[in-house]
Parts: structure tokens; sequence; C-alpha cells
């Protein structure tokens, strides 16, 4: 907590208002994409099924294998909605990033309770969507909430990421979009972020989750941004966005964002 804390901190000194970006692409997807206030028509469907997850109380089983824990505890499912799955404010960030990114291929890495899997299903119905969560019983629920939002695209793999990811990556044949979120160990984000590179394009968008959660994971974000195939990467402080297109000016910046000040 008080790493992330001075992380924050760091951030906010550093974080560029709309008005201090010069790069013409970020400005853009931050004025158009980011700071869009629009409501999309699935926010609400969404959420409700959230809100319903939020008021239940039933402990299940789930396995932990990020962080080097590889450890299984009851836990409630209102307390995993509220401290694991993706805020609303940043979930729509991730919507309005695929809608933008016109993704046919996606991946996501980390389930959990299928509420990220939800926007980014809704935000391109069309797509071929895989998702990978390590937990069997958090798979179960993710897939239920999935079916009562009426999505049909996504392929939900219930086994842990090492094991799965490169049979995954086969099965979609490129990348358009991935959304890293499920383990945050140093080795193991870049080892996943090199496998997920040699299916990737110059068109191609990786988001990275809780970049900033610890020490490993900012070293990790720190290692993946300086990657020579990496043209811009854009830290909005929950998430991080990497970008390849070799025609964007080489640059690293970090962009404000009220979502950071949101609870929910």
């Amino acid at each position: 907590m008080i790493f992330k804390t001075f992380a924050f901190l760091s951030y906010l000194l550093r974080s560029f208002h709309l008005h201090g970006i010069h790069s013409p692409f970020v400005f853009k997807l931050t004025n158009e994409v980011l700071r869009d206030k629009s409501a999309y028509y699935a926010y609400e469907e969404i959420e409700a099924i959230r809100s319903k997850l939020l008021l239940t109380h039933k402990k299940i089983n789930v396995q932990d294998f990020g962080e080097g824990k590889h450890k299984s505890q009851e836990r409630s499912i209102s307390r995993i909605c509220r401290n694991s799955s993706q805020r609303k404010a940043f979930a729509e960030i991730i919507h309005r990033l695929a809608i933008h990114s016109k993704a046919e291929h996606i991946l996501e890495l980390g389930t959990s309770l299928g509420i990220t899997t939800a926007y980014l299903a809704k935000a391109r119905p069309q797509a071929k969507i895989i998702s990978i969560e390590g937990a069997p019983e958090l798979s179960k629920i993710a897939d239920i909430n999935l079916k009562k939002l009426d999505i049909h695209n996504v392929k939900l793999i219930n086994d842990q990421f090492k094991n799965s990811l490169d049979n995954a990556l086969k099965e979609l044949g490129k990348i358009d979009l991935v959304y890293f979120d499920g383990n945050h160990e140093y080795e193991a984000t870049l080892n996943y972020f090199e496998s997920c590179l040699k299916y990737a394009d110059e068109q191609s968008l990786f988001i990275f989750d809780d970049i900033h959660w610890s020490a490993s994971m900012q070293k990790a974000w720190n290692k993946i941004k300086d990657h020579p195939k990496v043209q811009c990467s854009i830290d909005l402080f929950q998430i991080g966005l990497i970008y390849f297109d070799p025609t964007l000016t080489k640059q690293h910046i970090s962009v404000y964002h009220s979502a950071n000040f949101s609870r929910t």
C-alpha cells in the first residue's frame, strides 16, 4: 500500500492534462476515447450484473496463482467483485479502447467474474475473444454472467496461463488486443508479453492492469515500455497502454485521468 501511494503521487506529478499533450495521436486518443463521457448501451446491463455480485456474500474457493502465492482460500463473491474486478470507470475506458482499436482477435488473461470480459465482448460483438482464468469457481461464475448478458463470442478457458497461453494464441492466429490482468509477477508478466508479441502486429494494442500495483509490476511495466518494438506507451496509473505502430512518434507519456479517483 505504501509503495502504491508513493507511485500514485509520482504519477500525479509527472502526468499531463489534455492541454499539455503535444502528440497528435495521444491528444486525440485522450480527448475522443479516454475522456469520452458517452453512456454506451452496454454499461448499464453489465453494471447491473456487478451490483448483484456485490450483494452476493456466498463464499467460494479461489486459487490464486499470481505474485508467487499459488494457494487456495475461501473468499466471498462480493469481496472478489469489490477487490479484483476492474472498476467501472476503467472498464468503460477499456470498452472504448476496444471499439477504437477495431479489434477482431482479443485475448484476456484473467477472467475473474467476467466483468471486463463483458465490456470487451460488448464493445466488439463480432470479434473472436478468448479469456483465460485459473480458478475453476470464478470461471463458472464468469460463464453464467456472460450468458445472462447474451454474450456468445467469448471462449472461456479454465487453466493456468502458463499451461494454456500458447494454445490460445495459436487458436486466435493473431491478436489485435490483449488485456493482461491476473498475474503480477515480474518474470511471468514479461514472459506473457513476449509470447503475445509473436502474434501482434503494428496495429495491436496491449493493455496492462495494475502497472503500479507493486515494485515488481512497475519494474515489468518499465521493462515492457522500453522494448524496442514498443513505439508508444501511455501510463494512466491503473492501466498502461502499449502501441507498436511505427508511424507514431516514439514516446512514453503519463496522462492524467480522473478515473483514478473513482471508487466504482
